[in-house]
């Protein structure tokens, strides 16, 4: 355990760097974007790039979860999932391209014809990519996760705001893409050197294992996916706009603070896939901390989410502040059962996943288009809550039924985190209360450094006197107090 979780650790740092640096060009260019874009501009793009997520889903092989978990992969596997990913991207190009035309008739937009034909490059391009980058995960060697990343963030970056700035076009989100996966494609040969050939061997092999990966890929998909379209074809593009731009940024806190532990965890648990007990300790250990960190990222973001968009999206894009305060708060709470995924690819139950996706599927479609029908995009949102509660709730009973933790236990291990948030939030807004109303930027900025730096000493002042309440219990600030006590004893031996 100890040697694992010192790599995972490792791992993770490199990965926060690299998220940390991610996160703050994403977060930039959606606020650049969105001065010199329209709404309309966001949901025009989203609504190709919600069609091109469908059809890459709806094929995706799953190789390199398949590589992953395979005990010894030789160069001829990787050459052929190379092959496999290549072709798979060159016909997805050209059935993207022909799909172009009707779905620019059908939404009733002669632009999307033109952006769906630019993105199916970006289909075809992603069927290059260096599959032995999966080496580096099975190692737990993250350093070149961080080049990867950046490199490929900081380009489209760079690409869409110049666009942006200079004509005010939509086509800025799209030449970013296209960018942002190029720049994946260079970089990912010379971080990891690769000469790959044809063949399609090895098929049966590694289609044994990802077949019910790939199904459940494109259920989840169209789970998480369908809500664009609908919007698009309902409200049309404005409406999807604020749908969109809310959506992600309500999603950036919860998956920034979470992603370096998820991306390193799912090897670490393929290699105690043979020791239940120990699988069973570290998923308790991990999630603990996830969730000890996601929730105040998450509920925190809900809290601000008014100063910080009248800050810095301006007064046109107030209609965001309710998506991002409904979602921003439930992509928080689902985290309490959100590892589910990575144990149950490591305990091969890859049809349970399925059997799961497919479950929340027939019930999010109702719900949400019964939302959209009767409240428009308010509905929605509503819908979206209400199903994103569920789904934390399944997930722990899967959890339960793959490694025999029971839901109150599950709860219990993240009762400090959940009551300390409670704190964090009832204080903040109470505070808010009492603030003066701000009349120009300078008072937003403000009053939002006012309760950031009100709310983080709530919740880490709540976690620690209720820690030390209940007798320094095994947990998130266990990990956490071995950390710090690490770095202090390098700093003395400085």
């Amino acid at each position: 355990m100890t040697s694992i979780t010192v790599r995972l650790i490792k791992g993770s740092m490199w990965l926060s760097l690299s998220r940390a640096v991610v996160n703050g060009l994403s977060t930039l260019s959606i606020v650049v974007l969105a001065w010199y874009l329209a709404p309309s501009d966001f949901g025009l793009v989203a609504l190709a790039t919600t069609i091109l997520v469908i059809v890459t889903s709806v094929t995706d092989l799953s190789l390199s979860q398949a590589l992953i978990r395979h005990r010894a992969p030789t160069e001829s596997h990787f050459s052929a999932a190379w092959t496999l990913n290549a072709t798979r991207g060159l016909l997805l190009c050209l059935f993207f391209a022909a799909f172009a035309y009707p779905a620019s008739v059908l939404y009733e937009e002669p632009r999307l014809f033109d952006v769906m034909l630019a993105l199916g490059l970006s289909l075809l391009m992603g069927g290059l990519t260096n599959p032995r980058l999966v080496l580096l995960q099975r190692q737990l060697i993250f350093w070149q996760e961080f080049v990867l990343s950046v490199s490929q963030k900081l380009t489209g970056f760079v690409a869409a705001v110049a666009i942006a700035v200079i004509f005010q076009s939509y086509w800025a989100l799209v030449i970013g893409t296209l960018v942002s996966q190029a720049t994946m494609i260079i970089v990912s040969y010379l971080v990891l050197p690769f000469r790959p050939r044809i063949t399609f061997a090895h098929m049966k092999e590694l289609f044994s294992f990802s077949a019910w990966l790939t199904a459940g890929q494109i259920v989840n998909t169209l789970n998480w996916r369908f809500d664009y379209l609908l919007i698009g074809k309902v409200l049309g593009g404005t409406p999807l706009g604020y749908y969109t731009v809310g959506s992600n940024l309500a999603r950036i806190p919860t998956r920034e603070a979470t992603v370096p532990l998820t991306q390193a965890i799912y090897p670490s648990f393929a290699s105690l896939q043979d020791d239940p007990a120990r699988l069973a300790a570290a998923y308790q250990r991990v999630q603990a901390l996830v969730t000890a960190i996601a929730l105040p990222a998450g509920i925190g973001l809900a809290v601000v989410a008014d100063p910080l968009v009248r800050l810095a999206l301006g007064e046109k894009w107030l209609p965001i502040v309710f998506i991002i305060e409904a979602l921003a708060s439930v992509y928080a709470l689902q985290t309490l059962g959100s590892l589910v995924q990575p144990l149950g690819m490591a305990k091969n139950q890859n049809k349970l996943l399925f059997i799961r996706d497919t479950q929340m599927l027939f019930v999010r479609v109702p719900i949400i288009f019964a939302g959209l029908m009767l409240f428009g995009l308010p509905g929605v949102i509503f819908g979206r809550v209400l199903t994103g509660l569920m789904g934390a709730l399944v997930n722990m009973v899967l959890v339960r039924r793959l490694i025999d933790v029971p839901v109150l236990k599950q709860l219990g291990a993240n009762a400090r985190a959940l009551m300390s948030v409670a704190v964090m939030a009832a204080g903040v807004m109470l505070a808010s209360r009492y603030m003066p109303e701000a009349a120009d930027r300078g008072g937003l900025f403000v009053e939002l450094i006012l309760q950031v730096a009100l709310g983080a000493p709530l919740y880490c002042g709540s976690t620690f006197l209720l820690w030390m309440a209940m007798k320094r219990p095994a947990g998130p600030e266990t990990e956490v107090q071995k950390i710090l006590t690490g770095v202090l004893s390098k700093i003395r031996r400085a």
